[in-house]
C-alpha cells in the first residue's frame, strides 16, 4: 500500500501500530557518508514526547530506536535505513471493554469499512503514536535545509487567542502569548468537564530560496497542504491570507513589487505554485481530541446503537504534541524540494547526487512494472472468462510499432526499446 510511503525523491515507508510491538520508519536515497545525527534525532523525539504537561496523554514511552540497517560505524551508507522504535508502555487493556463500538471522531468506523476489520487498540495505524517516525525521518535529510528556519506555534487553544505572539515560545503548550496561565486555566475547566478542544497553529518559513516548486501537480504550496493535512486531526489550511482574500480587491490582494522586492506577502511567499523567496505563511485547524470520557451515541460493529464512555491516557488538546509532527512534515516536503531543485539548476552534482537520481528513477520503473503485472493478471482472468487466446499478435504489433514512434521522438534507441518490451511482453503473458 504506497500509502504508507511519502516523498519523490527520497523517500521514506513507517509502519506498526500504536499498541503493536513497535513503530518503524525505512528511508531511502539518504546519501552515504553522513554522521548519523542522533543528538539531533533524540532532542527532536524528546519535543514529541507525551507527558510533558498535564494536558497531554500520559502515556510515558522512552522512545529508544534500534537502527536495524543503513548506518555502520555512525556513518550512512547509501542503503536503507530502517529504525525500529519499541512501543513499552502501550496498555490495551483500557480499550478491551470497547473493542466492538466505533469511536465517535476516531477512524474506527472509516477503517472498518475499507478493510472488514480494524485495530481497536488505540487506534492501530491511525494513531498519533504513527508522527514518530516522521519526527526521525526529518532530522535524518535536515542537512538538505542549510539555513532554512522553521518555526510553528499556537495561535489559538480552543477559545483562546493569542492576542501577542513571542517567538519561539517558551512552554511546553507552544503558546506564543504571556497569558500562559489564563490558557493553563481554560484548558484545566475543558479537562474537568470531560471534554476537549481543537486549535490553530500558525506556520513560518524563513530563508527560502526563489524557485521551489514545481507549476500544476506538484506546487509547493499543495505539497505542503498535502503533508500537513495528512497528520490526524488536521482539517483545513490557508496560506499567507488565506481565506480573507475572499473579501479584498485584486488591489489589495496583489503582492506589488518595486525595485527593492515585494511590497507585501498577502500571498503567503509561494506564487504560482513556486516560492517567491519571500517568507512562506500558512496556518492549519486541528479539530479536539476524539477521546472524551463524556457519554457519546455510537454504533456497534453489527451497526447496533450503543453509547461509549472512553477512558484511558488522552490529551485534553492536541495541538502541543501535533506542532513537533507538522515541523516534521515541514522538513520532508522542503528537503524533497531541495533535491529536485538541485537536479533543475545542475547545481555541482557528483556522482553519487547522479547515481542517487538513477536509483530513484529504476526504483519508480520497478513500481510501474509491478502495476503492469498486476494488469496482466487480471487481463488474464477476464481472457479465461471469454476463452480468448493469451496472446494477440495484432495487438502486441500494434503496441511495438507505437513504441518505436514514441522512441525517435523522445530520441531513444527504437532497437534497444524493442528488445525491452518484447521481454515485457513475454512476462506479460506468463503473468495472464
Amino acid at each position: 500500500m504506497k500509502s504508507n510511503s511519502w516523498g519523490k525523491f527520497f523517500g521514506i515507508t513507517t509502519f506498526g501500530e500504536s499498541h503493536g510491538k513497535a513503530m518503524g520508519v525505512v528511508l531511502e536515497d539518504i546519501k552515504p557518508g553522513l554522521v548519523f545525527p542522533h543528538q539531533q534525532l533524540q532532542s527532536a523525539l524528546a519535543r514529541r514526547k507525551p507527558g510533558q504537561n498535564k494536558f497531554t496523554s500520559a502515556r510515558q514511552e522512552t522512545d529508544d530506536y534500534q537502527i536495524l540497517s543503513g548506518v555502520f560505524d555512525g556513518i550512512t551508507t547509501g542503503m536503507p535505513i530502517c529504525i525500529i522504535f519499541p512501543n513499552r508502555d502501550a496498555r490495551s487493556q483500557d480499550y478491551e471493554d470497547i473493542k466492538n463500538l466505533f469511536r465517535p471522531g476516531h477512524a474506527d468506523f472509516s477503517y472498518f469499512k475499507k478493510f472488514k476489520i480494524f485495530d481497536y487498540r488505540g487506534g492501530g495505524r491511525a494513531s498519533g503514536r504513527e508522527t514518530i517516525c516522521r519526527v526521525a525521518a526529518a532530522e535524518i535529510v535536515d542537512y538538505l535545509l542549510q539555513n532554512i528556519k522553521i518555526q510553528m506555534y499556537a495561535v489559538q487553544i480552543g477559545k483562546m487567542k493569542a492576542a501577542k505572539k513571542c517567538i519561539p515560545p517558551s512552554n511546553t503548550l507552544w503558546w506564543p502569548d504571556n497569558n500562559i496561565t489564563a490558557v493553563e486555566n481554560y484548558l484545566q475547566q475543558v479537562q474537568e468537564k470531560k471534554n476537549s478542544v481543537g486549535g490553530i497553529v500558525e506556520a513560518v518559513i524563513d530563508n527560502i530560496p526563489p524557485g521551489w516548486g514545481d507549476p500544476v501537480f506538484r506546487k509547493l504550496d499543495a505539497a505542503l497542504a498535502e503533508a500537513i493535512l495528512s497528520l490526524g486531526a488536521v482539517k483545513g489550511i490557508e496560506f499567507g491570507d488565506g481565506f480573507a482574500l475572499a473579501a479584498q480587491t485584486g488591489s489589495q490582494a496583489n503582492d506589488q513589487m518595486n525595485e527593492k522586492g515585494f511590497l507585501s506577502n498577502h500571498c503567503g511567499g509561494i506564487l504560482g505554485g513556486i516560492s517567491t523567496g519571500e517568507q512562506i505563511k500558512f496556518r492549519f485547524v486541528v479539530k479536539p481530541t476524539p477521546s472524551i470520557a463524556r457519554r457519546q451515541q455510537t454504533i456497534t460493529k453489527s451497526g447496533k446503537s450503543a453509547s461509549i464512555s472512553i477512558s484511558g491516557r488522552h490529551d485534553v488538546c492536541v495541538v502541543p504534541r501535533l506542532i513537533p509532527a507538522a515541523i516534521a512534515m515541514v522538513k520532508l516536503v522542503l528537503a524533497d524540494a531541495a533535491s529536485y531543485q538541485k537536479l533543475v539548476e545542475n547545481k555541482t552534482q557528483n556522482l553519487t547526487d547522479l547515481r542517487e537520481s538513477i536509483d530513484k528513477i529504476d526504483e519508480d520503473i520497478l513500481i510501474a512494472l509491478t502495476r503492469r503485472n498486476h494488469i496482466s493478471q487480471a487481463i488474464g482472468k477476464l481472457k479465461k472468462q471469454k476463452e480468448m487466446p493469451v496472446k494477440d499478435i495484432q495487438r502486441e504489433e500494434k503496441l511495438l510499432q507505437n513504441l518505436q514512434i514514441k522512441a525517435k521522438e523522445w530520441q531513444l534507441n527504437s532497437a534497444a526499446v524493442e528488445k525491452i518490451w518484447k521481454i515485457i511482453l513475454a512476462e506479460s503473458r506468463k503473468q495472464q
